[in-house]
Formats: structure tokens, C-alpha cells, sequence
């Protein structure tokens, strides 16, 4: 009797996530592979330590080879085709027959559908332009600061907040805050539309607090050499920071998952349309409401694929699916000089989803520190 087959599109939060829980409750002969063209793994929040100085990108990177520790099987190899039909999947060298499939490839980074973005700016969540963002901070004496955020959804929706804050810090310490001017721009009103209105406001104020200026309603439409251009407005800049457009990943959409481009569109079992095929983590869509969707954050990532393995364990195991995803969470808001918020979500309750910002403190920013530390010890 042949082994039964796990294979794992992604070594990301919700891969590593599902990937973990499964290889705790199933059997040596039960074979969980995680494929991935990165061969290594690192939170999306080390990039704002790049920026502040406090991190350097190699020694915060762990190497996904680790997970063979565990009894996981791991792949270096791009994704170039998934059949679920045939239930395979094709790599660029070889191809693997699945009895379950999580497809867990995250967004990908799309700045060339804005004329001029990558050209005339740094983009926040490249992991190439961070320690140019850092380096050019530092050489900074005066001028003005544009963020950007120029599409929707984008992974950790507090992120760009944060690193507007610790950009502001950074300024701080080398004396040449008074002379920096920044301003951020997004296309939704308010800066947080998924926490609500009260978060929002919090965040403005934070934001108002260190003359970080909020302006909604800006939707980018092109960049050029010290100017960003807006449907309805204009503005210069001396150095421009954005969080670009995302997408689906080419062989989701080529694959048959994403219907138009669209993120793929699950229920809280996280389950596709395919049979004992599921997507989790940012390369999903769950509805909450009409307008509101989950957001793309690490932690909602890793709670969907917990949800996932412990109903393909239940499945082996001929026991009762019962595992849903819950909707809760949380993520933290740094605001520099070693202080951090913490944002606790429940994005399913009734009859709209409920979110507080708790305080600015140093124990929030530990705990920061400790919820990393505490997965890469986890996963890897």
C-alpha cells in the first residue's frame, strides 16, 4: 500500500503552519512535501528591523531545508503547474501526485502596473530595496518622504503604518526629523478600513502625532522622476516608499483557481472547488462581509492552515471534520524606539467584526519579538 501524499505549495506562514501540525499527528508513512522556490524562510516584519538598523536580512532568514529535520520533505523547485484533475503538480524538473493539495503560494508583487513606480521609488516589501530604504534614511538631511499605498488588498495591513513610524524614528536619531517632511497616501478614506472606523481614527492620530500626514482618497495612477500622479492630484517628493499592487501567482490563475485574476475564493473550511484541494493565507479570499474580506496577515494565514491539517488529519483518520477557521487574531502596530500596539481582531463576530488597538508599550513590542522567535523554533 502506497503512502498517502501531503503536498505543500509553499513554505510561508500557512505552509509551515499546516505542515507542522500534520507531520505532529500523522504517522511516518503518511509523506508531507513542501514545495517552494525560495529555500528559505523570513517574517515579512523583519523587513521594518532592516529598515530601522536593528536587523540584518542574513542572519534572519532560516533555511527551509530544516523542516526535513521533522520528517518533512522539501522541494526547492517553482511551481509551474497544478492538475487537479490528475491530481499533480509539475515543477520546472519533476512532478508529484497528491491525495491532498494546500496551495499556500502567497501574492505576488506587481509594481509594473503602475507606469513608474519601481523606477522612481523604493518598494516597501521588497526584500532588495529595504536596505537601500535603510541607507538612504540614514544619508537624509531634508526633503520630503512620500508613502504610498497603490493597490488593494496588500498583505499586513499595518505594516506600511509602521514603517512610516519607525521611518520617523530612524529621522529622529539622526537629528534630521525637523527638517522631513512625510506624507502618506491611500486610496481607502479612512487608514485602516478592515479595523473600523475607532481603529482607524487611533492610527491617524498616532500617525498625526509624529506629523505623519494621512491623506484617503489617492488613488496612484503613475510615478515619474519626483512626482507621483493620482486620478484627481499630483505630488512631488524627494524620496518615494510604496507598497505596491498585488497578484495572484501566475500558475494559481493559469491552473484554474483564480477565476478573472481574482484571489481564490474559499469558505472558512478553507476548501476549493477542487476535491481535497485547499488554498490558504494571502493567495485566498474569504468574504466577512459583501465588502470586507479576511486581510492577508501571517497570523490569519497560519490559523487557516492549522484549520486545513486538522481536517485532513481528520479525514485519514475516518474521524468527523469539524475544524473551522475562526476569524481571530491579532498583529502588532510598532511605532518605534523599541514600543509597539497590539491590534486584537475577531473578524467574524456579529454583526460586524470587532477590533481594539491596545496601547503603545514596550511589553507589546516583546511580545513582537517573541512571536517570531517562537515560530522559527516551531516550524523550523
Amino acid at each position: 500500500m502506497r503512502p498517502i501524499n501531503i503536498v505543500i505549495l509553499g513554505g510561508g506562514f500557512g505552509g509551515l503552519a499546516a505542515a507542522n501540525e500534520l507531520r505532529e499527528n500523522l504517522t511516518q508513512d503518511t509523506r508531507i512535501t513542501i514545495i517552494d522556490k525560495k529555500d528559505w524562510f523570513m517574517m515579512d516584519l523583519v523587513k521594518l528591523w532592516i529598515i530601522n538598523g536593528t536587523r540584518e536580512f542574513e542572519l534572519s532568514k532560516r533555511p527551509l531545508e530544516n523542516v526535513t529535520k521533522k520528517g518533512i520533505e522539501f522541494v526547492n523547485e517553482d511551481v509551474v503547474k497544478i492538475d487537479p484533475v490528475n491530481r499533480s503538480v509539475r515543477t520546472k524538473y519533476r512532478q508529484f501526485h497528491y491525495d491532498y493539495l494546500i496551495i499556500a503560494l502567497g501574492v505576488e508583487l506587481a509594481p509594473d502596473q503602475i507606469p513608474g513606480l519601481k523606477e522612481n521609488g523604493f518598494i516597501l516589501y521588497d526584500i532588495n530595496d529595504v536596505p537601500k530604504i535603510r541607507d538612504t534614511l540614514r544619508q537624509m538631511k531634508s526633503g520630503k518622504i512620500v508613502m504610498a499605498i497603490t493597490g488593494l488588498p496588500y498583505k499586513c495591513p499595518p505594516a506600511p503604518f509602521e514603517a512610516a513610524l519607525l521611518i520617523r524614528s530612524v529621522l529622529e536619531e539622526t537629528g534630521a526629523s525637523d527638517s522631513v517632511q512625510i506624507d502618506f497616501y491611500s486610496p481607502t478614506p479612512i487608514t485602516l478600513p478592515a479595523g473600523g472606523p475607532q481603529v482607524s481614527e487611533e492610527i491617524f492620530q498616532i500617525l498625526k502625532s509624529k506629523k505623519i500626514e494621512f491623506l484617503g482618497n489617492h488613488k496612484t495612477i503613475a510615478v515619474e522622476p519626483n512626482k507621483i500622479k493620482f486620478e484627481n492630484d499630483e505630488a512631488s517628493f524627494d524620496i518615494l516608499i510604496s507598497v505596491p499592487p498585488h497578484k495572484v501567482p501566475s500558475v494559481v490563475i493559469e491552473s484554474g483557481f483564480a477565476e478573472n485574476g481574482k484571489f481564490v475564493v474559499v469558505d472558512k473550511t478553507c476548501k476549493t472547488k477542487h476535491d481535497r484541494v485547499y488554498a490558504i493565507g494571502d493567495v485566498n479570499q474569504i468574504m466577512v462581509t459583501d465588502k470586507i474580506a479576511v486581510p492577508k496577515a501571517g497570523i490569519f494565514a497560519e490559523a487557516e492552515g492549522v484549520t486545513v491539517a486538522r481536517n485532513i488529519i481528520s479525514q485519514i483518520k475516518n474521524e468527523l471534520e469539524n475544524t473551522v477557521f475562526d476569524g481571530k487574531g491579532g498583529c502588532f502596530l510598532e511605532t518605534g524606539k523599541g514600543t509597539a500596539g497590539y491590534l486584537q481582531v475577531d473578524m467574524f463576530a456579529t454583526p460586524d467584526p470587532l477590533t481594539q488597538l491596545k496601547s503603545t508599550s514596550t511589553e507589546h513590542f516583546a511580545e513582537k519579538e517573541k512571536f517570531e522567535q517562537e515560530r522559527l523554533k516551531k516550524w523550523l
